[in-house]
């Protein structure tokens, strides 16, 4: 079981300290986009409703907002996820008041985020 995260926060660096319990910071390094992304996303791995494996046809970007830092993670259809990175230790929440989202390790360096009937495989340093 993972024991607490160090959040580096989203591109910032900035040390905000450790939180007990399974918490997620979500950390994505700036990467190229394809000509139709929108500016500012970057390509992430994602599963569909009916497929059996991830693919990287979805693209994540982080905003600004009163509450904190939003991801916004879309699929390839135009559908798309607010998510609000939290420090409880919960990683990310829905931001808009939608359906609950839910977290799970995906491995080293990562995290699962079930939105609806999308998965979303998102990058996330989580220390033991």
């Amino acid at each position: 079981m993972l024991k607490c995260v160090q959040h580096d926060g989203y591109r910032s660096g900035q040390s905000l300290g450790r939180s007990s319990g399974l918490a997620f910071v979500l950390l994505l390094a700036a990467c190229g986009s394809a000509d139709d992304a929108i500016p500012g996303s970057q390509p992430i791995d994602c599963r569909l409703a009916d497929a059996k494996a991830f693919e990287r046809i979805c693209t994540v970007e982080r905003i600004d907002s009163p509450e904190g830092p939003v991801l916004v993670a879309r699929a390839p259809d135009g559908g798309f996820r607010r998510l609000l990175i939290v420090k409880d230790g919960r990683g990310v929440i829905a931001a808009d008041g939608a359906e609950p989202v839910g977290v799970r390790p995906a491995g080293a360096g990562h995290i699962d985020v079930s939105a609806g009937d999308m998965v979303y495989r998102l990058p996330a340093k989580v220390a033991a």
